[in-house]
């Protein structure tokens, strides 16, 4: 009989345990207050309807873009700012990446998770920094990263007494420019204890694949969420955009916010199924 992951609180509600789906979502990178509060209504408002627990998830600073020439976002003063405001106005909770360990203490005041990203992943200071925030902690597996491997990051932040865990896969590196879904990744990690999520944007993200930006294959969103729904994770992450030809990062594997409801309303259902809820 498969073991079910600890359950994670977030704002009122719970992840993992069996408990039924749960959804992070926003756009890659925050774009000025009005955007980023009505990005947050729209998703609460079809996640409302549809039934599923809702995370409103936005970068103020994108700090792996591939050209300096990139937009990154507001920094993060102006940043935490107005995911505050979302999080007054919305009333949703926040996730939001963390890059230094200076940043930490600023961001917990903020946000309701705090995300490890993936190429910061190893880096034992961060994580551990990030974990005696108390908060809970997203870490995104790195594409470099065996899923056997995140049971060593998941180690670092429980030596520290937080066991408030979220283990985030994303595509793992395929050559040059290409990232590829290995589902068998999503069992193994969960077997570490923690509740699992799959990024369904990122992992179809062709790093570079612009030249001086990178691509994406967002077409094949809607596969590789219910491929993965259907292996039983505990939470679905998703860039969503209202105009994903216009965003200003990740772009290209943003899934188009008039796509989610009919989405979530499907992965829903397998979820449901799955979990013989």
């Amino acid at each position: 009989m498969e073991l079910l992951p600890k359950s994670v609180k977030v704002a009122d509600f719970e992840i993992g345990a069996g408990r039924p789906l749960a959804l992070i979502a926003g756009p890659c990178v925050i774009e000025g207050k009005e955007s980023a509060i009505r990005h947050a209504a729209f998703i609460r408002e079809i996640a409302d309807r549809v039934g599923i627990p809702f995370i409103f998830k936005s970068s103020y600073d994108k700090a792996n873009r591939t050209s300096a020439d990139s937009y990154r976002g507001p920094g993060i003063q102006k940043g935490l700012e107005i995911l505050a405001e979302v999080k007054r106005k919305v009333c949703v909770p926040i996730l939001t990446d963390v890059h230094e360990n200076g940043q930490v203490a600023l961001v917990k005041e903020v946000a309701d998770v705090l995300q490890i990203p993936a190429f910061l992943c190893r880096q034992t200071d961060l994580v551990l920094a990030v974990a005696e925030s108390g908060r809970v902690i997203n870490v995104k597996k790195g594409q470099f990263l065996a899923p056997w491997d995140t049971r060593h990051v998941i180690e670092k932040i429980v030596s520290t007494g937080n066991d408030q865990v979220l283990v985030t896969e994303r595509g793992a590196s395929f050559g040059y420019n290409n990232l590829v879904s290995d589902m068998r990744s999503l069992v193994i990690m969960r077997e570490f204890g923690y509740p699992v999520v799959f990024d369904a944007t990122h992992s179809l993200q062709l790093p570079g694949g612009l030249g001086k930006s990178s691509g994406g294959q967002r077409r094949f969103i809607p596969y590789l969420a219910r491929a993965a729904v259907g292996v039983g994770i505990d939470a679905i992450f998703m860039e969503v955009h209202e105009e994903p030809d216009h965003a200003l990062s990740d772009g290209p594997n943003s899934l188009a916010l008039r796509d989610l409801e009919q989405l979530l309303n499907v992965v829903k259902q397998i979820d449901r199924f799955v979990k013989g809820n």
